[in-house]
């Protein structure tokens, strides 16, 4: 089965007046559909790098990126912004909701920009409203009289409402207490055994658990669950999971 994404051997390296940061080395990974991926590693290590790279904000200095089977460093930027739009999902930590606008406003907001009808549009906020388990009594709430937890139902509602190929999530429990995040997490396990493919960064080891894999990130290399185990055992005092 093809990849949703397949990633081999990228680099990426920023020049600054300050020299060259090498991000990202060589780093390649392959997600199938369908799959729950946790991407863990420490502030600096290059995991937001990776996520830009992965949600096609950033291209790689070298290196390829298929999405779908689809070379994204061939694409123009009219057509990076429709991949953005259609095929990716993005939930963020700080949720990035309109907060005077009605839920059901803010998860059909990226439908305007889309083809789709406007009769479909609200059908469709209703359908990935319902999919987070949010009640039907919140859909004419203001998203600022939610609750961390609801605001964050909400935000993945938005990311799932183009029926993306691969929803990318960056910290999306880090402003939630751990029941709150719990209850976010159970929704993209939910979501998994739905069929959807996620991608989800964290530092956070507990986090990481309720993903299928975990691959770790450290220095701009990506490590397997093993590969770590045995990298933290060989130097005791080196942790990705701060």
């Amino acid at each position: 089965m093809l990849p949703v994404i397949d990633i081999k051997k990228v680099h990426r390296i920023y020049e600054s007046a300050a020299g060259y940061t090498h991000a990202l080395k060589g780093v390649s990974l392959q997600v199938q559909r369908g799959e729950f991926l946790c991407i863990m590693g420490p502030s600096g290590s290059g995991k937001s790098t990776l996520m830009n790279i992965l949600g096609c904000l950033d291209t790689p200095t070298s290196g390829t990126f298929l999405l779908e089977g689809v070379d994204v460093s061939q694409l123009t930027d009219d057509e990076l912004a429709e991949l953005r739009a259609t095929r990716l999902g993005f939930v963020f930590q700080s949720f990035n909701l309109l907060p005077r606008a009605t839920v059901l406003r803010n998860v059909m907001l990226p439908l305007i920009y889309s083809d789709c009808p406007v009769p479909e549009r609200e059908v469709r906020a209703v359908k990935a409203l319902a999919s987070v388990s949010l009640p039907a009594d919140y859909y004419d709430h203001r998203s600022n009289e939610l609750s961390g937890g609801q605001m964050q139902r909400v935000a993945i509602a938005r990311a799932l409402v183009n029926d993306p190929a691969v929803i990318l999530a960056d910290e999306p429990t880090g402003n939630l207490d751990s029941a709150t995040g719990e209850m976010v997490l159970k929704t993209f396990r939910r979501l998994r055994d739905a069929g959807k493919t996620i991608v989800l960064i964290t530092h956070d080891p507990e986090v990481s658990e309720w993903a299928d894999r975990t691959v770790h990130i450290r220095d701009g290399k990506l490590f397997t669950d093993e590969q770590e185990r045995a990298l933290v055992a060989a130097h005791p005092g080196t942790r990705s999971h701060t």
